[in-house]
């Protein structure tokens, strides 16, 4: 059975797929780059200290003796507090939300194809003004417009990713929007490791500008998603342009059929969903006087819908799901977190727990789309509070080793469910109308969530560790709040593995008009 599904997916791949989802992706690497770029460097930008990398220390002893050279026009460092790097920091999550609640309404209308192209811009204005910054409101200012072309991207990428994978690897093929995020990650982590010295983190920040310009050349070969040709009345080229992704020898009437059923079946062509299976029907041609065009439903419009309220209502708690179970503690604030676990470097760690994140997210990719997704998203939140406690339990009680192997745990447990799921449901609770406004309702969740975990996590953690004593105890709240998702994705979240449409999907019976 798993061999005859592993066959049937390497069928549906082609080497064109995989070069468009790879364009695309680069999007979502870049929001894991951005997220994580000032955790390494942290202490050498705001000029606490000279240098946290090995690479500098070798590189002193080659060239201690030849004469140094003249320093540049760009200072080695910003000096900022506490403050003004929080601020630099989360700033970039308010970018992110702004993208997000632009990017939904913009692709509906305009498409996926523009939406991604603006989005490469806005990361390579932004990676190049923090590259050259000497001062903290112009890193603050390149962080905010990084962060607005993150949160387009983070909403653009995993919709385009669901409407050109083949229908029955949409959840293995959505996962990619989660492991191009940790590919980020660890590949900042990393150059930080290494660069972290003198005005070397520049360089870091300079490989955003590069990321951003190979995506924007890269889109220049990348097509429009078939499925939004099909709903804005271009058939004939919504069929050649699924035909060219698929290959020539693949059958593809089934899906044109899932784009375009007969309007008399249901109240309107609006009300069918992305994952709707075909009837065995032909269906009628977009331009075909029959044809009833899809009205896209603004931001504010999908929530008066009372269709598309409790879809809202879901993705938007498992949004906050997902970053408050505590991800981002490890993700942002690692350096400084692990210091003190194991006798080596905190840098180290981070990478290392980078690799562990990147290869669980890919290992887990098929796991939605065999066990479903909301068995996946269950698992995960269970795990991750587990784990929570147990690592609350651990540092208050100093068991190194068990905080350690707690940590990645936890990072392992949030690749089976939270991490890729949420990018896949937004596309699979709603009809196409309503889409594009569900997924920027998805991702302004999952910034507004990410700003507090960034902002008051520290606050939180040493006003607790100062009122109780010793350290750790914010763990605890995580493992709360991890108890309270799981209640909240068993009672509001459907499954939508193996469902025909949206009305399957919420047990609605179909309205006739």
């Amino acid at each position: 059975m798993a061999g005859r599904g592993m066959r049937q997916c390497l069928r549906d791949i082609t080497v064109y797929l995989v070069l468009v989802l790879a364009i695309a992706t680069l999007g979502s690497l870049q929001y894991g780059f951005h997220l994580a770029e000032l955790n390494a460097p942290q202490d050498v930008i705001t000029c606490r200290k000279k240098s946290i990398s090995t690479v500098d220390r070798i590189t002193k002893w080659v060239t201690s003796s030849r004469p140094q050279p003249a320093a540049g026009f760009l200072p080695d460092c910003i000096p900022m507090n506490e403050a003004a790097f929080a601020t630099v920091s989360s700033i970039f999550t308010l970018g992110g939300l702004a993208g997000a609640l632009c990017a939904g309404p913009f692709s509906s209308r305009r498409g996926r194809l523009p939406a991604m192209r603006a989005t490469a811009l806005f990361y390579v204005v932004g990676a190049a003004v923090e590259t050259i910054a000497g001062s903290v409101w112009l890193m603050a200012l390149g962080r905010l417009v990084s962060g607005f072309g993150a949160g387009a991207s983070t909403v653009i990428v995993p919709l385009y990713i669901s409407e050109i994978s083949p229908p029955n690897e949409r959840g293995l093929f959505g996962a990619m929007t989660q492991v191009s995020i940790n590919v980020g990650i660890l590949g900042t982590q990393t150059l930080g490791y290494f660069l972290s010295y003198g005005n070397a983190w520049r360089w870091i920040l300079g490989v955003g500008v590069c990321a951003a310009a190979l995506q924007a050349v890269g889109l220049l070969a990348v097509p429009e998603s078939p499925a939004w040709l099909a709903a804005h009345a271009d058939a004939t080229k919504a069929q050649r342009t699924l035909q060219r992704i698929r290959g020539k020898g693949f059958d593809i009437q089934d899906e044109v059929a899932a784009w375009n059923r007969d309007p008399s079946a249901s109240s309107s062509a609006e009300e069918e969903g992305l994952l709707a299976q075909p009837d065995g029907v032909a269906p009628p041609s977009p331009t075909s006087p029959g044809f009833k065009k899809p009205v896209h439903l603004g931001f504010v419009q999908v929530v008066k819908d009372p269709l598309c309220r409790p879809a809202i209502v879901a993705v938007v708690g498992i949004m906050f799901a997902q970053q408050l179970c505590g991800i981002n503690s490890i993700i942002m604030y690692s350096v400084s977190l692990l210091a003190d676990l194991l006798p080596t470097s905190s840098a180290l760690l981070t990478i290392l727990i980078s690799v562990v994140n990147l290869v669980m997210t890919i290992a887990c990719a098929p796991l939605p789309d065999r066990l479903g997704r909301k068995a996946c998203l269950l698992l995960s939140i269970v795990g991750q509070g587990t784990s929570s406690l147990a690592l609350a339990l651990s540092i208050v009680f100093g068991v190194k080793i068990l905080s350690a192997i707690s940590v990645l745990f936890f990072v392992a447990f949030f690749a089976v469910g939270l991490g890729p799921v949420p990018f896949i449901l937004a596309s699979e609770l709603v009809g196409q109308e309503a889409v594009g406004a569900t997924q920027s309702w998805c991702l302004g969740a999952n910034y507004v969530a990410t700003f507090l975990v960034a902002q008051f996590f520290p606050i939180i953690n040493t006003a607790l560790n100062k009122a109780l004593g010793g350290q750790g105890w914010v763990y605890f709240v995580f493992a709360v709040l991890a108890a309270g998702s799981a209640v909240f994705v068993s009672s509001k979240v459907p499954e939508t593995l193996g469902k025909k449409d949206v009305d399957d999907v919420w047990g609605r019976t179909r309205r006739l008009d």
